[in-house]
């Protein structure tokens, strides 16, 4: 393993790269330590200590811990995010869009500049609003130490600059560095909290304040986390493999052509992306739900919106059926945009290439789309459950509280409707994304080992391979 470890630093190119990673990364937990000024931080860190099961706590996972203390990059890459989900959404249904994209790299340049328009325009939107809920809480006590009309407009520039310049440092990161410039930003902000949940286990182990947490229990823990890791790799490296016979041909005076191969379908090809999107779709309203507006108070408080956010809070059952129907709709959305059998079929068909028992053209198109269905639909599910078992440990989903038929589900287990009350730092979500952009990272570093004649990570005997055929 070490071997290979210094292989990586054997080829200059990728030598810079994994460097020029790392440097930037670095920069970006430094903006983590510089705050926006005027801020009274110890009621920021309670407010948010107060909230942490709400979509707070998500949208300050992906921002590393910057929201909680107000950072430069406060705001982190979820305005980015969101700006990439219009467009991509668009892309699909206004056709002069989808044109634009087709045109090749100009056409993706241009689509690409207009989404950091997005992304500025939407930091604006969200860092006035966070400005306006510190300048008018209804605690009493002012979250700003400074006048508000010079908080305001300071809070916005600040803010909307570290947005844009973190959306630079994962543009770069793609261009120039090694793995998804967004995906490390956001595998960075989680990893770096690891050292602090780890001793947050083992204090409340030490002070039972899971109400009696056995060593047994600590362990069987432990031994699910590394279990669900277990089940996330798995499932990332499986796929399911079409057998593709190329007919022999004749070019000049060789014989080419003749041979089999197989044409690799991951059962999960959208990766973390699709929990990304729909955790970052979900938590925007709810993100706006403690905000004040005009001095009436949060939204949640409200006669006519607080009922309305209350049932799409984490844990709840309206929550949980977007959050799941959300997650399945980016699942397909993902793979119609990276994934097109028809462009698949035509350059087999071109190349002499056929499915056996499966006409070329529009039979293998619909072949190969019917499997895509069939497995994006597996993927999906294991997506799902992935996301669903913190909810589980922590608190449950609250069935109870569903209106008119709420007090029949009170004959369920307890574990169901409240939770195990069982919390630790890695939940499913963020679990997903280590694991995920981890694996994509070391496999973008194997294929340019390999490329230059090195050994890659996998053992020598046989790369990693998927499940066989269904």
């Amino acid at each position: 393993m070490f071997e290979k470890i210094a292989n990586i630093f054997r080829i200059p190119d990728l030598r810079n790269r994994v460097l020029f990673t790392l440097g930037l990364l670095a920069v970006y937990r430094l903006g983590a330590h510089i705050p926006t000024p005027g801020i009274n931080a110890d009621l920021l860190a309670q407010f948010f200590n107060q909230n942490s099961g709400s979509a707070l706590g998500l949208v300050d996972l992906f921002s590393g811990g910057n929201l909680r203390k107000l950072t430069v990059f406060a705001l982190g890459i979820m305005p980015y995010i969101t700006a990439s989900i219009i467009f991509q959404l668009l892309t699909v249904i206004y056709e002069p869009l989808a044109k634009l994209q087709k045109e090749g790299e100009m056409g993706r340049r241009k689509i690409t500049q207009w989404t950091r328009y997005v992304t500025v325009l939407l930091a604006i939107v969200q860092s006035f609003a966070i400005a306006l809920t510190l300048t008018n809480t209804s605690t009493g006590q002012s979250m700003v130490t400074i006048n508000k009309y010079e908080f305001i407009p300071m809070c916005v520039i600040t803010l909307t600059t570290g947005t844009a310049f973190i959306m630079w440092l994962g543009e770069q990161i793609t261009e120039r560095g090694i793995g998804n410039g967004m995906s490390l930003l956001i595998f960075t902000g989680i990893v770096v909290g690891l050292p602090k949940g780890i001793a947050e286990l083992y204090d409340k182990a030490t002070t039972s304040a899971w109400g009696g947490l056995t060593p047994i229990i600590l362990v069987l823990l432990i031994v699910a986390m590394v279990g669900v890791v277990a089940f996330i790799i798995f499932v990332e490296r499986s796929e399911r493999r079409i057998p593709v016979q190329y007919a022999k041909r004749v070019v000049g005076r060789k014989m080419m052509g003749g041979q089999s191969t197989h044409l690799p379908l991951k059962v999960n090809s959208g990766g973390v992306m699709p929990v990304i999107f729909a955790s970052s779709i979900l938590s925007a309203p709810l993100l706006f739900a403690g905000m004040s507006f005009f001095g009436s108070g949060p939204l949640k408080d409200t006669r006519f919106f607080g009922p309305i956010l209350q049932g799409l809070a984490p844990g709840e059952p309206w929550y949980e059926l977007l959050y799941i129907v959300a997650i399945i709709f980016f699942a397909y959305f993902y793979i119609s945009i990276v994934f097109r059998p028809d462009d698949i079929a035509d350059n087999m068909r071109k190349y002499g290439g056929f499915i056996p028992g499966i006409r070329p053209g529009k039979r293998t198109s619909d072949f190969i789309n019917d499997v895509l269905t069939r497995i994006t639909l597996v993927g999906a599910i294991y997506l799902i459950i992935i996301s669903i078992i913190p909810t589980i440990l922590i608190s449950g989903i609250h069935f109870n509280h569903l209106w008119l038929i709420g007090p029949v589900f009170d004959r369920l287990p307890t574990w169901t409707t409240q939770g195990l009350g069982v919390n630790f730092y890695f939940g499913g979500t963020s679990l997903l994304i280590v694991v995920g952009v981890a694996m994509d990272t070391v496999n973008q570093i194997e294929s340019q080992l390999i490329m230059r004649h090195y050994d890659g990570f996998s053992p020598k005997s046989g790369r990693i391979r998927g499940r066989r055929s269904w």
